[in-house]
């Protein structure tokens, strides 16, 4: 079993064949963070920790005058008892105190991974996958425990954390700080890594060195954001995409989250993610428990290359679920920048026509289906079809596109409700508010009050009648607002810093039941785009929407940005129409189809209205995505050049058995009089020749990985290139 307790020194060790996590009890009492990085078959812990009395630390043992938790590496370290750094937790007591002492009581070690009640989490599909050590703290004072969770893969590098709070006392207490993870680094020489944004700009890279004090990121919008995403790595100063010590932690969430650093003056770094702790309190009563979200933590000893490939594994095979997991993603069209919300259920047909001829597997119509939808401003919570436009329904519509040899699908927005809409005027306390305040506006709508239980059935009760109103294989589930005015018409007073985290419990339990009664549908999570891609929504929506900038030059650092974390084959990408609708840019048909197929392809066009130049492009490129598809979707990633650092970019996916590979090679301006140039590769098996477009001439792995792949010189703005690679035995 990958998980030891060695009684004479108090050391647990996690460890898988690349990876090791030590934990020890100090004074028998006290978790510490030992080490976690490349394997290593034992340690000696006195050559670990050190103590020395310091000046303003407190003395926390009075037989031990050099030890203090001020200095000491913690597992979940909490303020107030000696440790002035930020910590993992915090408990309000009835008489005002937020000082506890949590210290070692029992531990479990067992085969498996159990799942948490309530939140998605990783998984295991044969308890032999992962092995699970549960810490348990006890503070005999409150009558309170805390249940430390730690499981390793033993075939992924991946260790999970998350951390139950269960009262077994007599007397209420306030959760005022909970992080899923905490972990004390013993040097301070690093840099961060993080992926920021904003609407349409979602998830670019900052690389920075981390400095004295805190540096955080973090939501309060009520979602995961398009501004940060609940990630973050530390990388040692030398770390490359190929080389280098690198850790990411990433959290299962979709709601407010923090990840924080903090390096102190005695050169330690603090590395901890969980709920955001602004506006945020949980009142737990004796005799309840409260979870917190989990934690994906990553080491890679091969840089960020190493580290994304192992979230990639992790995030595909062991967070996704359902069949469409691992089944064949349809190339779709979606009607929205072809029609907006002006169409006719001949226009729809009629798009429809054109798109059977180029091969789309997929229709799928967005907004303005429902209601008196004609603009944003009326109708979300109204989700009957308007017969005006849809004279047959949906079943109509849907059996039309089955007879083209398409599958059907629809967009919903069904945590929102216009301020237009029968259903507020019915029911216009259902939403968000606080009474005797305005109720703010965004996009011209409110956000329904999730932490009402006869909100969420009716939510339940009106999407299973659509769902079952025709024959729909894919569901956009679009949430275009972040939260105001948070809070709960149901919840007391002294429960509402609650809200949000309740409302994000009961959107988990909604999307549980509806994925689980419609285990056919492939539903895609939106959030005005990449507003909510996390691992929280890919639980329930193995794809997400990767940004409503359809721009290729645009998506060629959004996509980069994101496949620091998650893989390709839940990314939603589309070619678009030219002009750009968010840039006005003009790029060329190949470069559109060659950066969507680096992802789920889609299109998102009038295809009525495409040339014939283009109609042929189309074709020939939708042959080749059926060629590599797999590769993109199940193949290990190797970023080669940064949209970040140049006016070129080149990924490629390699297959598990090294038999096959696709580069992707994009240039967004061009150079007058250009140098030849070549492009490392990697990810090949150095010994075999491979095959370059099926061309006669045979190359070896590690030519083309130590010298290079010739690019061609191109002489044209917005320009791609695509080369496909195959084993030659």
């Amino acid at each position: 079993m990958p998980i030891k307790w060695n009684e004479k020194d108090k050391v647990f060790h996690l460890y898988n064949h690349r990876v090791s996590y030590f934990i020890q009890l100090v004074h028998g009492k006290y978790p510490a963070h030992l080490y976690w990085g490349r394997r290593v078959s034992s340690l000696q812990p006195a050559s670990i920790l050190s103590y020395k009395k310091r000046a303003f630390s407190p003395m926390t043992e009075p037989s031990d005058p050099s030890f203090s938790l001020d200095t000491l590496p913690q597992e979940y370290p909490a303020f107030g008892n000696g440790d002035f750094r930020t910590p993992a937790y915090q408990l309000r007591t009835k008489d005002g105190s937020t000082i506890t002492e949590f210290i070692y009581d029992s531990h479990k070690i067992f085969q498996g991974k159990p799942p948490l009640k309530g939140l998605p989490a990783a998984y295991v599909e044969d308890s032999t996958e992962a092995d699970t050590l549960v810490l348990t703290l006890v503070d005999s004072k409150l009558g309170i425990g805390l249940h430390l969770q730690y499981t390793i893969y033993r075939d992924i590098d991946v260790i999970t954390r998350s951390v139950l709070f269960e009262h077994l006392g007599s007397d209420e207490v306030e959760i005022h700080h909970c992080m899923s993870m905490s972990v004390d680094f013993h040097h301070a020489n690093w840099d961060w890594l993080h992926l920021h944004g904003t609407w349409a700009r979602e998830r670019h890279i900052e690389r920075q060195p981390v400095h004295r004090g805190i540096q955080s990121i973090s939501s309060s919008r009520g979602a995961s954001s398009h501004q940060h995403n609940p990630f973050l790595a530390l990388l040692s100063k030398h770390a490359t995409e190929e080389y280098g010590d690198v850790y990411g932690v990433s959290l299962v969430y979709s709601g407010n989250f923090q990840a924080s650093i903090e390096s102190s003056p005695f050169d330690t770094t603090r590395l901890s993610i969980g709920i955001n702790p602004f506006d945020f309190i949980w009142l737990l009563k004796p005799g309840e428990t409260f979870q917190t979200p989990e934690a994906l933590m990553v080491y890679s000893s091969e840089g960020l290359g190493g580290m994304s490939r192992t979230f990639h594994t992790l995030l595909r095979t062991r967070v996704c679920r359902g069949i469409h997991r691992d089944k064949p993603r349809p190339v779709l069209l979606n009607n929205w920048e072809a029609t907006r919300f002006h169409f006719s259920e001949e226009k729809l047909k009629e798009m429809a026509d054109a798109a059977s001829q180029l091969g789309i597997e997929l229709f799928v119509l967005d907004d303005g289906w429902f209601g008196k939808r004609d603009n944003d401003k009326s109708s979300l919570g109204d989700w009957q079809v308007d017969q005006k436009k849809l004279p047959h329904g949906l079943k109509g519509i849907a059996e039309y596109m089955q007879k083209k040899g398409m599958q059907f699908g629809l967009w919903v927005e069904p945590e929102m409700i216009s301020p237009d809409s029968h259903l507020y005027r019915k029911h216009p306390d259902w939403c968000l508010h606080v009474p005797g305040r305005k109720r703010t506006l965004s996009r011209n709508q409110l956000v329904l009050d999730l932490t009402r239980k006869e909100v969420c059935d009716w939510l339940v009760e009106t999407l299973t009648s659509l769902f079952e109103s025709a024959p729909i294989s894919y569901v956009k589930w679009d949430m275009n607002r972040n939260m105001t005015e948070v809070r709960s018409a149901v919840l007391p007073p002294e429960r509402q810093k609650e809200t949000a985290h309740r409302y994000m419990l009961n959107l988990y339990q909604i999307l549980e039941i509806l994925t689980n009664r419609f285990p056919h549908i492939l539903f895609e999570s939106c959030s005005g785009g990449g507003g909510r891609f996390d691992p929280g929504m890919l639980y329930y929506m193995p794809q997400t929407w990767t940004s409503d900038n359809t721009d290729a030059v645009e998506r060629l650092k959004i996509q980069y940005g994101t496949s620091m974390v998650y893989p390709a084959v839940t990314m939603g990408a589309h070619v678009s129409d030219v002009p750009n609708h968010q840039v006005g840019r003009m790029t060329p048909m190949k470069m559109r189809c060659h950066v969507a197929m680096a992802a789920n392809l889609g299109f998102e066009l009038n295809v009525e209205k495409l040339t014939k130049e283009d109609k042929r492009t189309v074709m020939e490129e939708l042959r080749f995505y059926h060629q590599i598809k797999d590769l993109v979707w199940y193949g290990d990633m190797y970023r080669l050049l940064s949209p970040f650092e140049g006016t070129d970019t080149a990924w490629m996916y390699v297959a598990s058995n090294q038999e096959r590979a696709v580069v992707f090679y994009y240039k967004t301006l061009a150079t007058p009089n250009p140098p030849f140039f070549r492009l490392p590769l990697r990810g090949l098996n150095p010994a075999w020749l491979y095959s370059i477009n099926y061309g006669e001439k045979k190359f070896y792995g590690d030519e083309l990985m130590k010298m290079g792949l010739t690019m061609p010189l191109i002489k044209s703005d917005f320009s791609s290139e695509t080369f496909y690679l195959q084993a030659v035995h």
